[in-house]
Formats: C-alpha cells, sequence, structure tokens
C-alpha cells in the first residue's frame, strides 16, 4: 500500500487508499485501537495488509459507517462521540465476514425506511420489488407475477447452479442436504454452502444497516426478523456464494487437514474486498428502494 495516499496525521477519505473508504460512506479498520483524545477521534493502527502502521485522526463527521475488524479495541468515548453524531459502529470478522453489533441509531435521516416501508405495505409495489430482485438474478424480468411461480423457477435455477458449479471444481455432489439440529453432519460441500451463506448474509447485514433500510420487511423472504438482509444476500447466490462455497470444499476435499469453516472465512473476506460486494449491496439497496444518493445518507 502507498503511504503517499494517506494525508499526514489524518485518515482523508478522499486521499486514504483503504478498502471500502469510498461515497457509501463505510469507513474499514482492523489491528488496532480506535479511541478519543482532545475531543479528536483516532486509531492507532498495527502494521497490516490494510493499514500501515501509526496514528491516524478519523473525520469521522463525514462517515456513515465505521467497521471495526479483528485485532481491534474500542473505548466508551468513541461510543459517547459517535452516538452524538449519529455515526454507526459494527463489529465484524474480517472483510464483512460476520456482522457482531451495532449501535442502533441512523444517519439522521428517515427517507430510505419510510421509503421502503412504503414499498412493502403496498402489495402491488412489493411485488414489483421482488419481480425486480429476480431479474437481477435472471438478468431478464420474467412475466410471472405469482411469487410462488418466481420462487420455485429461481428453486431451479440454484439446483443447477449446485450441478454446474460442483462439476466445475470436481465434486460428488448428491443434492443439497441440511439439518439445521445437526449441521456438520453434511457432507463437506453441503457445510460449504452453509458457511459461505452465512457470511454473504454478513455482508447484506452491514449494507441494510448503512443504508437505514428495515431489515424485517423482506419482498420476498417473511418471516424472519431479518428477511430483507436475507432478499440482498440472495441477489448474491449465484455470482458470490455458490462459487466461493464449492471453491473451498475443492479445497477441503484436497486437503482434510483444513477447517471448511476457516477457509471459506479467508476466501470470502477476499472475495468481498475484491469484487467490492457490500458496496455493491448498498448500491443494489438503493437502487431498490429508490433512493437518493445524498453524502452521507448511504
Amino acid at each position: 500500500m502507498s503511504e503517499g495516499g494517506f494525508l499526514p496525521g489524518r485518515l482523508g477519505l478522499s486521499g486514504a487508499r483503504i478498502p471500502h473508504v469510498d461515497r457509501h460512506g463505510l469507513l474499514w479498520l482492523t489491528r488496532g485501537r480506535l479511541y478519543v483524545e482532545d475531543g479528536t477521534l483516532h486509531f492507532t493502527a498495527a502494521e497490516s495488509e490494510d493499514l500501515a502502521a501509526g496514528d491516524y485522526a478519523i473525520p469521522y463527521q463525514g462517515l456513515s459507517m465505521i467497521l471495526l475488524g479483528p485485532g481491534s479495541t474500542v473505548t466508551h468515548d468513541v461510543l459517547r462521540l459517535l452516538a452524538r453524531h449519529g455515526t454507526l459502529l459494527a463489529a465484524i470478522g474480517g472483510g464483512g465476514t460476520k456482522y457482531y453489533t451495532a449501535p442502533p441509531m441512523g444517519q439522521g435521516r428517515s427517507d430510505v425506511a419510510r421509503r421502503h416501508a412504503t414499498l412493502w405495505a403496498n402489495k402491488t409495489q412489493r411485488l414489483d420489488v421482488a419481480r425486480r430482485m429476480y431479474a437481477f438474478r435472471f438478468g431478464r424480468v420474467l412475466p410471472h407475477k405469482d411469487i410462488a411461480v418466481l420462487r420455485g423457477i429461481e428453486g431451479g435455477r440454484i439446483k443447477e447452479l449446485y450441478r454446474v458449479e460442483a462439476s466445475r471444481f470436481g465434486i460428488p455432489w448428491k443434492g443439497r442436504r441440511y439439518n439445521r439440529n445437526n449441521p456438520s453432519a453434511a457432507d463437506v460441500p453441503n457445510q460449504a454452502i452453509n458457511h459461505a451463506a452465512t457470511f454473504v448474509e454478513a455482508a447484506a447485514d452491514i449494507a441494510v444497516a448503512a443504508t437505514g433500510a428495515l431489515p424485517p420487511l423482506g419482498f420476498i423472504h417473511e418471516e424472519s426478523s431479518n428477511a430483507f438482509t436475507l432478499d440482498i444476500a440472495d441477489l448474491y447466490r449465484g455470482e458470490i456464494t455458490v462459487p466461493l462455497a464449492f471453491q473451498a470444499a475443492r479445497k477441503v476435499l484436497d486437503d482434510p487437514t483444513l477447517s471448511i469453516e476457516r477457509t471459506l472465512r479467508r476466501d470470502a473476506a477476499s472475495a468481498f474486498q475484491r469484487h467490492k460486494v457490500i458496496p455493491k449491496m448498498i448500491d443494489r439497496i438503493k437502487d431498490l428502494i429508490n433512493a437518493d444518493d445524498n453524502g452521507r445518507n448511504t
């Protein structure tokens, strides 16, 4: 990483070359200490792949969300300062593969949430959004207007996707099998799919929180408290989740000493950063809800 990308003594949004410091207002920090000194937010970073060692003043007023990764600590004063200015802080796994917590505060605006609720509450508009979600997966708008039919078509597509990816990686595939009461009893490919889905859902959790959308109000999923998160995660099942799963499964089948969960977490973190998965999710949410991009209103 080039040190020339940093403003001296300051983590500048326009110049700092660190993952996901972009127009979405997300700042990713890892391996360091986040604290407040003289009313200024600081991050003392250890040397890492993402950031050179040093102490950086952070312009939190221009951020929507700070994502604090592994190897980091945070002081009580940080929570107080960020709460006062409406900046979200979330503890995450590497690359956004886990989403542990975030203070329940927003960006000082309710327009995204209100628009989300309006679309969800209207049966016709809710179906329109669901059809747009399926269009994103299929590359075209399907003529069907029955959500059950659309779910059935999607199910067939995913079954074929499993078969194709298994063949591509040379993995014996006996079908999707998952026992919620004993998930570790599944074969390696099915365990890989379970873990990959969990990691992509975590990325979607971050994107939904960053936009201020409403997790319980799903357009395809219905009963879950994070139904909209599941909607967003499913948009990337073919592009990210399934390929990641079978790639990791191949590695573990070749070397049984590897942990499928650890292997997938590492691969997912790398893929999320390489493909800018979370920023893409944020843009997709804004597009679906027709939200304007007004600086901090991410």
